[in-house]
């Protein structure tokens, strides 16, 4: 999972990794570099790895989280290739909240159904998605959500995808 150093969306990290988690998923943190990040309501989290040093060979989806700090990805060369690559693989790609902006500015999105916050609807549209506004949306290996209301569901969602029990 990737998160902002500073302005997360607390609850599209913690409900996620949770789920995740609790279906026996092992979750990495990653953000800009390893060290202690901020969520926007005051979360400690703790990014154990630089976007630009994960292996995509070490994990089984890629999973960008939102809030407001998470736009520092949107046009971050490291963070967009991961999710390309991961993508490339096969392998599950999700974001929330705004981050589906970073998958939309890779590329990802285009001809693609995705939903995002209500903000991003527009750069979404602009970079080729078929915005649908829909709380969780899965189009192929990629899955978006819309924000911290759908955060449960999107981590369940991530969790069917990967097959966990």
């Amino acid at each position: 999972m990737v998160i902002a150093p500073d302005q997360f969306r607390d609850e599209e990290y913690a409900h996620p990794k949770q789920v995740l988690e609790q279906r026996g998923a092992t979750v990495v943190t990653g953000s800009v570099a390893p060290g202690p990040c901020r969520g926007k309501l005051g979360m400690l989290a703790h990014a154990e790895v630089a976007v630009a040093e994960a292996d995509p060979d070490d994990y089984d989806a890629v999973v960008f989280v939102g809030g407001p700090g998470s736009s520092v990805f949107f046009d971050d060369e490291d963070a967009q290739d991961l999710a390309l690559d991961m993508a490339e693989d096969g392998k599950v790609v999700g974001a929330i909240c705004i981050a589906p902006s970073i998958l939309a500015h890779a590329g990802l999105l285009e001809g693609r159904a995705a939903t995002s916050f209500d903000s991003q609807e527009d750069d979404l549209v602009m970079h080729g998605a078929r915005w649908t506004g829909a709380d969780v949306e899965i189009d192929g290996r990629i899955v978006t959500a819309n924000g911290p209301a759908a955060a449960l569901d999107f981590g369940e969602t991530l969790a069917d995808m990967l097959g966990l029990p």
